[in-house]
């Protein structure tokens, strides 16, 4: 897994600081088919401190519709979740109110996404100043980040419909 950089360098000075993302896939297994996660997370590197990213992440979230430790919200059903991803040749366009970013996506990634028509999305709150944009991360480094704490309770999660264009 390698992050991608999400952010002009004006985002350092707002609350949120530098924002990145991380795209992974699970499986497959015999019972369930490959999936495609995504990850927006800070650098907790923002003007007012760590703290404050958390908490401007956490209005950025909320602000779309989406409960910071709730239950995982499947976008195609609930027409509130202002979120959108598009998914071809091997990139992903991902607009949040927050932000839009397009960035390359691994190959299997890709076709996990597309095959199963969605990805699930997690926006976290909680910083993450060690995975840097560019680096790469592993399993370890990612099981890291979220022991210790019910995955759910650090982030909004989506099950966000993967779009196309059309041809």
């Amino acid at each position: 897994m390698t992050s991608s950089p999400v952010v002009s360098e004006a985002r350092s000075a707002s609350p949120l600081g530098s924002l990145a993302t991380l795209f992974w896939t699970t499986g497959p297994t015999e019972e369930k088919p490959a999936a495609a996660y995504l990850m927006v997370y800070s650098l907790g590197d923002g003007s007012d401190g760590p703290e404050a990213g958390e908490e401007a992440m956490r209005a950025a979230v909320e602000g779309m519709g989406l409960t910071v430790g709730g239950p995982v919200v499947d976008a195609s059903e609930q027409s509130g979740v202002d979120a959108h991803l598009l998914v071809e040749a091997q990139q992903a366009v991902l607009t949040l109110p927050f932000l839009k970013l397009q960035c390359s996506v691994p190959v299997e990634w890709e076709a996990a996404a597309k095959k199963l028509g969605h990805a699930y999305l997690v926006c976290s709150v909680r910083p993450w100043p060690e995975a840097a944009p560019g680096g790469p991360i592993s399993e370890d480094q990612l099981r890291s980040f979220f022991a210790g704490e019910d995955p759910l309770a650090g982030g909004a999660h989506v099950v966000l419909p993967v779009r196309r264009l059309q041809g």
